[in-house]
C-alpha cells in the first residue's frame, strides 16, 4: 500500500493531475530515459540526455537545454515502488556523494483512476522554506504543469491497437543487446530468472525457437500455477513473440510481443502484452504491471552475470 503524504506548506510544493493514459503507460514515460526526454522540459526547451537506474541509490540524471544553455543535473533514485511510485533527488550524486547544496527532493505517485486513466500525485519538497519560495518563483506550477500536459499526451501516444486489452512495460539493462537476447532465449538461463519476486519455475519441456513451446510450472506463495508460452515470430537480437497460455484450465491468456533495442550503455526492453481472456485493468488490479516489472528486474540482474 501507498502511504499518504501530506505536504508541509512552508518547504513543500504539490500538485494532483487525472492523465487520460493508463499508469502502464504514465509510468512507462517517467521511468524509460527514451521516453523521458520527449516530454520532461516543456517546450520548446529540452532534455539532450537522460539516465536512469531504476534501483535505490542509481543515477537519474538529465542534461536540460534552455534557450541554448545547458546544465547537467546529477541526482539519485531513492525509492521505486514500481508502477505506483517514484522518489528521486538532487540531495546525492550517485555513489551517495552529498550535495552540499541540494534543491530538491521529487515525490510521484501513481494510482488508477476510476475512468481508466491515472491519478498522477507530484510531491517536491525542499531543504528550507527560501529554497521552495525559489522554486515556486521561477515557476514551478507553471513549468510543471506544462510538462504533465505533455507527459499525458507522450503517453497516449504509446497506446497500441487495442488499448483496453494491452499493458506496456520498458525496462534499460546495462548489458548488451546480444547478453540481454541470450538470457531470453537460452534455455538454460530463462528459467533461472523469468517470474515476478518470490517465485521459480519449474519446467517440464523447453524449446525456444519460432514454433517452439516452453512448457513450465510457476511456483510461489504457496500456489502452483501452469504456464505454457508457444513462441511464434523471433529476430534475434530484435524481437520475439508468444502465446501465453496458463492457469487450471490453460486457457489462452495474453499474446506478447519483446523488443530488444540497443542504447548508450545497454539494451532498452519493451514488453507489450494483449490479454485475450481479460482487459488490461483487470489484469493491473491482480498485479500484472509490478509483477511484470519485477520480472524484467531479474531478467537485468541474471543478464549481468552472463
Amino acid at each position: 500500500m501507498i502511504s499518504t503524504l501530506t505536504p508541509n506548506p512552508e518547504t513543500d510544493l504539490s500538485f494532483t493531475r487525472t492523465l487520460a493514459a493508463p499508469r502502464d503507460l504514465v509510468w512507462a514515460c517517467w521511468t524509460d530515459p527514451a521516453l523521458l526526454k520527449q516530454w520532461f522540459m516543456p517546450a520548446p526547451h529540452r532534455v539532450e540526455e537522460a539516465e536512469i537506474d531504476l534501483r535505490p541509490g542509481g543515477s537519474f540524471r538529465t542534461k536540460m537545454n534552455v534557450d541554448g544553455v545547458v546544465s547537467d543535473f546529477p541526482g539519485v533514485v531513492l525509492e521505486v515502488q514500481q508502477t505506483r511510485r517514484l522518489v528521486f533527488s538532487d540531495s546525492y550524486a550517485p555513489g551517495w556523494i552529498m550535495n552540499p547544496a541540494p534543491f530538491m527532493t521529487a515525490i510521484l505517485t501513481f494510482s488508477d483512476a476510476p475512468d481508466g486513466g491515472t491519478t498522477y500525485e507530484v510531491l517536491v519538497r525542499h531543504i528550507n522554506p527560501e529554497t521552495r519560495e525559489k522554486h515556486d518563483t521561477m515557476g514551478f506550477f507553471e513549468g510543471w504543469g506544462i510538462a504533465t500536459d505533455q507527459l499525458g499526451a507522450s503517453a497516449t501516444a504509446l497506446a497500441g491497437p487495442k488499448p483496453e486489452h494491452e499493458i506496456l512495460l520498458t525496462r534499460q539493462i546495462d548489458v548488451p543487446v546480444a547478453v540481454a537476447w541470450r538470457a531470453w532465449t537460452d534455455p538454460v538461463l530463462l528459467p533461472k530468472w523469468f517470474g515476478p519476486d518470490g517465485y521459480h519455475c519449474e519446467t517440464q519441456s523447453i524449446d525456444i525457437c519460432p514454433g517452439g513451446h516452453w512448457r513450465f510450472t510457476m511456483v510461489g506463495e504457496g500456489q502452483r500455477f501452469p504456464n505454457l508460452h508457444e513462441f511464434g515470430e523471433m529476430e534475434p537480437e530484435k524481437r520475439l513473440t508468444y502465446r501465453l497460455s496458463g492457469f487450471d484450465d490453460m486457457r489462452h491468456h495474453a499474446d506478447v510481443v519483446v523488443g530488444f533495442a540497443p542504447v548508450a550503455g545497454g539494451t532498452r526492453i519493451t514488453m507489450r502484452m494483449t490479454f485475450t481472456d481479460m482487459p488490461a485493468a483487470a489484469a493491473m488490479q491482480f498485479g500484472a504491471l509490478e509483477k511484470g516489472y519485477e520480472t524484467l528486474a531479474k531478467l537485468e540482474a541474471t543478464a549481468r552475470t552472463i
